[in-house]
């Protein structure tokens, strides 16, 4: 019987192979996103399941009362051992770790790499799979590393490498020689050695931390800049931490960040998911909703075009059912031609999964792994997703039309369920075109907001302004004249306009806050301050603009290592009526004894993402903060006749820089971007969102297209008749298309209708996220209905204007 259903479903998809295919075309894009959005899912729900004891492992997060006095990943620095030495009984382990970044080297090879400085319990207590090496010894001794299989290669071309010797220039200490003592396997993306924006590849123990910060840093409670780890004794709950966690905080905290700090356990498993707002989970729901949605308006679609053609298979269900059929065997029909169909697009989709899983892993930047390497339950669960859309797809018309009376249908007469089936198949084309509107106005409205991120007046110049990172530290004094004197011989390179040194950059990464407060004022009512170190070049490199005074002695004015520069926001926090009020006023950080003098005020200008209001900032001078990160180049604008590549030409002075810096540093990498990249890394998410967002329009218009396309095909046909009577009584063409153009004109409003306060609610919710935002006006809106519009009915009148010139004799024969 089975055999008998395949063989008659194959034959009647040939007859109306032009249906099939438009079902087909629709359903397989809408499993392939759903494919791709699952793998992705499935790939962000994994993060930490692989970690050893994951289920008893938290970050401690912290929640300051005043915001910018810390990080939220991050946590005082004794507090996770003052913890386990103090409550063995609850905590079984701790981790924590300081990062930093610096130039390794073997041989002639040198780059600048992310670097974890952390406590010896990395690799048992996380389970980190060693390919190489003891991983209970491989962190004990001193000038001990560990580096990643990757790493391995890269440096020594093979990944047997215990006992090889790599040299890291340290901040403190100079060059040192570390020897290597284990080699990570791959590891997946996680949360210990993922946690900030780049993944470390290598790892020190924490007894060598004072070549790159004093060691007393990470014993001071004045630290609040160590992210921590703890693993739980078994059976105990991350309640039972809470008031021990605020006693210790009670009894060691300092003053002022005892009444600020509240830190707590985030668990390991779901910190991913949870992070920055729960980012992830939202991008995840999202998308989720979207791919199914999408999938929804395929079969959407398959249902419709079934349902346009119940007229054309009535006669075919009457003999049927007076030949004996069963109305059981009449739905068995119908579904096996639906699973077919179903089958057949998602055989097209497992192909379409793997020729776009790269270009997909690219957009959302997370590897989508390829059909190989999925697992028996993912291919169980796509049979399971094609039982369902064969049923979705194909069990209203088959339920439908097998109930039809056997004399109606012999008859060819559509009765009211059928007839009903109208009004559902129009409902059903408003959701499509309902999510297509949706979809579409969110994608402006993204991409507007995204490039209002870069259009936006940031309060300095970051055209043509070029970083590099990759500078040898020493931070000494004579480190510091030293790398000055660098940077006059670099300034006068031909097309560098100017040169700055500092231990920041306009991207939002600083080295931390301090507590601010006016000499002879009460210290606990200093105000928090975003803590920057420059030196005076700073300003006139990057084009800020001063308000009162000057920045540091950059206009000839007497150097002055103690001088401050403060931006107008710092100024009102700290109660001046006006920036010439603040000149000459000294200042403290709370918990120093330093004394500081405001020698300048800058206009307020963005130092991190539109995300947040421009906050208070100091700027300390990099002669009395020897710590120093960054040269920044501002280069000359290319002269207007110059050859692209020619001399005077960008790639030309960066070629010319490069040279120079080989000369200067051969031990150092050339490592440099330009802020214009370097800001697009502030505003990922917001760009991963922007490029699915038009991804999915891009789908859901190719439906809900070929939709169209394949009811108003088949309207024409079932009106062959009735268009030829028309032509013979004098319609013209243009009454025709109009015949047609009606119905889904009125579907358009309502879908417009029902889209517009929906777009327009979610939307202005998810730009209230933004400190600085477009405004949401009418045009996105008007943009979205104009072209559907026009989309719409290029296709309908496409479709009936060939009917309506088709000859009327031919259309009256037609049967």
């Amino acid at each position: 019987m089975l055999q008998n259903y395949i063989k008659i479903a194959f034959r009647n998809l040939q007859r109306r192979r032009f249906y099939a295919l438009v079902t087909v075309l629709g359903l397989t894009v809408g499993i392939t996103f759903l494919l791709l959005i699952g793998s992705y899912i499935q790939g962000e729900l994994a993060v930490n399941r692989t970690l050893r004891h994951a289920s008893q492992q938290y970050l401690i997060q912290s929640r300051w009362k005043e915001k910018d006095m810390g990080m939220d990943i991050t946590t005082l620095a004794p507090i996770g051992p003052t913890l386990k030495t103090q409550y063995p009984t609850l905590v079984a382990n701790y981790y924590r770790f300081y990062g930093a970044t610096a130039i390794v080297s073997n041989d002639q090879k040198h780059f600048r790499e992310q670097i974890q400085i952390g406590d010896s319990t990395l690799l048992s207590m996380f389970g980190l799979p060693l390919e190489y090496g003891d991983p209970q010894t491989a962190l004990l001794a001193p000038n001990s590393i560990v580096i990643t299989a990757a790493l391995a290669q890269k440096y020594f071309g093979k990944t047997d490498v215990l006992r090889q010797q790599l040299i890291v220039q340290t901040p403190a200490s100079g060059k040192q020689l570390f020897t290597v003592t284990g080699v990570l396997q791959a590891l997946p993306f996680n949360s210990v050695t993922h946690l900030l924006q780049l993944p470390e590849q290598i790892f020190i123990p924490m007894r060598n931390v004072g070549y790159f910060i004093p060691e007393a840093a990470m014993n001071s409670w004045q630290n609040q800049y160590i992210p921590t780890y703890l693993e739980l004794q078994p059976g105990v709950t991350a309640a039972q931490l809470t008031q021990p966690i605020a006693r210790t905080l009670a009894i060691h905290a300092p003053p002022g960040f005892k009444e600020n700090l509240t830190a707590y356990l985030s668990p390991l498993e779901t910190y991913y998911l949870t992070a920055n707002n729960g980012l992830v989970k939202k991008m995840i729901l999202t998308l989720s909703v979207i791919g199914i949605f999408i999938l929804l308006m395929a079969v959407v679609n398959f249902v419709n075009i079934t349902i346009g053609m119940s007229a054309t298979r009535l006669r075919e269900i009457g003999v049927r059912k007076v030949l004996g059929g069963l109305k059981k065997q009449v739905i068995a029909q119908f579904l096996v031609e639906a699973f077919l169909l179903t089958a057949g697009a998602t055989l097209l989709a497992l192909g379409c999964y793997e020729l776009f899983r790269s270009t997909f892993a690219v957009l959302l930047d997370k590897p989508i792994p390829s059909l190989l390497d999925w697992s028996p339950y993912a291919f169980l669960a796509l049979t399971g997703l094609v039982l369902v859309i064969g049923l979705l797809a194909g069990s209203y018309p088959a339920f439908v039309l097998s109930g039809l009376p056997s004399v109606d249908s012999l008859k060819g007469k559509l009765v009211a369920s059928v007839q009903k089936g109208v009004l559902l198949r129009r409902a059903l084309i408003v959701f499509q075109f309902t999510v297509a509107i949706f979809v579409f106005v969110g994608a402006l409205v993204i991409g507007k907001q995204v490039s209002y991120f870069f259009t936006k007046d940031l309060g300095y110049q970051k055209e043509q302004i070029m970083t590099v990172a990759s500078v040898p530290r020493d931070w000494s004094p004579a480190g510091v004249q030293r790398m000055e004197d660098i940077r006059n011989r670099l300034a006068r390179i031909p097309g560098v306009s100017d040169v700055s040194l500092s231990f920041e950059i306009p991207d939002g990464r600083s080295s931390g806050s301090g507590r601010v407060f006016p000499q002879g004022r009460d210290s606990t009512q200093a105000i928090v301050a975003t803590v920057l170190t420059t030196d005076e070049q700073f300003a006139q490199t990057y084009g800020l603009h001063m308000r009162e005074g000057n920045y540091f002695n950059a206009n000839g004015s007497s150097s002055d290592s103690l001088r401050v520069v403060l931006n107008e926001s710092a100024t009102r926090a700290l109660g001046w009526a006006t920036p010439a009020k603040a000149i000459d006023q000294v200042v403290r950080l709370q918990g120093s004894n330093q004394i500081y003098r405001v020698g300048g005020v800058l206009n307020d200008f963005h130092f991190g993402s539109l995300h947040e209001t421009i906050k208070p900032l100091i700027l300390l001078n990099i002669r009395s903060n020897t710590i120093y990160r960054y040269f920044s180049f501002k280069l000359t604008p290319r002269q207007a006749n110059a050859q692209l590549d020619g001399p005077g030409s960008l790639p030309e002075t960066v070629e010319a820089i490069g040279r120079e810096w080989a000369r200067l540093f051969p031990e150092a990498p050339f490592d440099y971007s330009f802020m214009d990249d370097t800001l697009q890394k502030l505003y990922k998410t917001e760009i991963q969102l922007q490029k699915a967002s038009r991804l999915a329009t891009t789908l859901a218009l190719i439906i809900v297209l070929l939709g169209v396309l394949g009811l108003v095909s088949l309207n024409v046909t079932r009106r062959t008749k009735e268009i030829g009577i028309r032509k013979v009584l004098g319609s013209s063409t243009f009454s025709i298309v109009n015949l047609f153009m009606k119905e889904f004109i009125l579907i358009l409003l309502i879908a417009n209708v029902i889209a517009w306060p929906m777009a327009y609610y979610l939307l202005s919710d998810w730009l209230t996220h933004f400190a600085y935002r477009m405004d949401l006006s009418w045009w996105p809106f008007a943009v979205v209905a104009v072209c559907l519009a026009l989309l719409t009915g290029f296709i309908v009148s496409t479709q009936a204007i060939r009917a309506a010139l088709t000859n009327p004799v031919k259309s009256l024969r037609n049967e």
